[in-house]
């Protein structure tokens, strides 16, 4: 577990502090101005919890049900009632990253001093979160509005010492039982706890962050694999010039194309257009990446921008103001991040697309400019990476089916009450799955991509630098070079991995110098 500590404070957090407690199990702090905070908060809601007129979530019910006042003697059990209630999702388990960001930014929310939270809620969060404690979430609960109710309702179950939750060694037991054998006393709510537990966008926040950190190593990835290919087809380079991307300056087609052409410095195979195959063009998956992977980069720092807004958010309903009024709002509504991660995947899936088509032009024969058929060692023996570009092509029609927008289908809920929702929580998940398919797309252009130019070099072309560096580097990660047809599973996977680790920009960052 990484020692390095998070502090908590009361002006939300950063994408990657994000990263650091979901994935690299961080340890988590409040800091004492979201302390004091929080307990200013909590006066002005125990003031009002003593009125004798209804506030909504402290002194009412929820929902399609806030018409009712709730006596003082049931509020408890209000509060504990709205978790256990909510806590109602069904299907697999939510993996464990995704259930440690959707607690750590729910967190940074309560710090806030907006929800009326009492600070030793907020610093069982934290214990439970640095005990390696991760509760059962599951994948169908959500529909992105009122927060990620059941995803975050599973959350606060765990805190109540209710449900199900995973230990630190991976074993699910009763939680009650995990928060005993680490010390940790269960909560016991007060007036709008339970729902300022629930009222969150975090979980698709999470996954939003999490996507972006993935997706920025995989744009990088396919500038890498896109330049291999363009030098193993005897393309030229000269489409990359810097004085042709300045004439239409989207920011990310300049870096994309930069880093193709410093991945293509000293390139004897770039070219060779005149030679005996003449071409006066590039086909278009080649001769328009740094396009299409430009415009992909540049979705990308909208979604960051996106993400930013909301990590400093506190998003609740109601929010205690700084004046001492508990306002009702819908800032919980899941829209921003919905859009955004619905954006992710159509991008995700057209660069998926145009690797895809970079390797059946490597394979094929009529198109390859003079590489063997399926890049085969005995053509008609042996079937090459024939089926490896099925297996790509496979994964691309999925890519494509995952970009249709969750967010544009909105479903009502709770007697009509939310009757419009953002369905982010979907648009989440589904980018997980279309982000883990990139990662497959990219290792399979790269395979195929490293054996060409291995083929080239054998012809007496002398590859790039660079990518003699990606061609070793991948090597020695255990997917072999060109040969007799063998199982190709392992070496895909192996190429997988080289990827989705940021092995494959780490390999060629020493000749390139780092890339963006």
């Amino acid at each position: 577990m990484d020692m390095h500590t998070v502090v908590v404070g009361t002006s939300g957090t950063t994408a990657e502090d994000v990263v650091a407690v979901a994935r690299h199990g961080a340890r988590v702090e409040l800091s004492s101005a979201a302390v004091d905070a929080l307990a200013a908060s909590r006066l002005i809601v125990d003031a009002l919890a003593a009125k004798p007129e209804p506030v909504y979530g402290v002194s009412t019910g929820f929902g399609a049900l806030a018409s009712r006042h709730i006596s003082t003697e049931l509020r408890a059990q209000l509060q504990r009632n709205i978790v256990r209630s909510h806590a109602a999702g069904m299907g697999p388990r939510v993996e464990r990253e995704v259930v440690r960001a959707l607690m750590f930014l729910r967190l940074k929310t309560v710090a806030s001093g907006h929800t009326g939270v009492r600070p030793e809620v907020a610093q069982t969060m934290a214990d439970v979160l640095n005990a390696g404690i991760t509760p059962v979430v599951h994948e169908y609960g959500s529909l992105g509005c009122s927060g990620d109710l059941a995803p975050l309702s599973h959350c606060a179950l765990t805190l109540m010492g209710e449900g199900d939750a995973e230990g630190p060694d991976g074993t699910v037991r009763p939680a009650g039982e995990l928060l005993a054998a680490h010390g940790i006393t269960p909560v016991e709510l007060r007036e709008k706890e339970g729902l300022a537990l629930l009222n969150g966008t975090d979980g698709m926040l999470g996954m939003l962050v999490m996507a972006l950190a993935d997706l920025r190593n995989l744009y990088t990835s396919a500038d890498i694999t896109a330049a291999l290919s363009l030098e193993a087809l005897l393309g030229t380079d000269k489409v990359l010039a810097p004085e042709l991307h300045a004439i239409r300056p989207h920011p990310g087609q300049g870096v994309s194309a930069d880093n193709m052409l410093r991945m293509l410095a000293g390139s004897g195979l770039t070219g060779h257009h005149q030679d005996d195959a003449p071409r006066v063009q590039d086909a278009y998956s080649v001769r328009c990446a740094p396009q299409v992977n430009g415009a992909g980069r540049d979705t990308l720092d909208h979604a960051s921008v996106v993400a930013g807004r909301e990590l400093a958010s506190s998003v609740d309903n109601p929010v205690v103001l700084p004046d001492g009024r508990v306002e009702s709002n819908g800032n919980f509504h899941g829209a921003p991040v919905a859009y955004v991660l619905d954006f992710l995947a159509i991008v995700a899936a057209d660069l998926g697309s145009i690797c895809e088509r970079r390797t059946d032009r490597l394979l094929d024969k009529n198109r390859s400019h003079g590489l063997p058929p399926f890049l085969a060692d005995d053509a008609g023996v042996d079937s090459g990476l024939m089926i490896a570009q099925y297996t790509q092509a496979a994964l691309v029609s999925e890519m494509k089916r995952l970009a249709v927008p969750a967010s544009a289908d909105s479903i009502p809920s709770s007697a009509m009450q939310e009757d419009h929702v953002s369905m982010g929580w979907s648009a989440a998940r589904k980018l997980r799955t279309a982000v883990d398919n990139l990662a497959r797309i990219v290792a399979v252009e790269l395979y195929a991509a490293t054996r060409a130019v291995e083929i080239r070099a054998a012809e007496g072309l002398v590859p790039a630098p660079a990518s003699q560096a990606a061609v070793a580097a991948l090597r020695a990660a255990g997917a072999e070079g060109p040969g007799p047809d063998r199982f190709l599973a392992p070496d895909l996977a192996a190429a997988d991995t080289f990827v989705r680790e940021g092995r494959l920009v780490a390999a060629v960052e020493p000749v390139t110098g780092r890339l963006a």
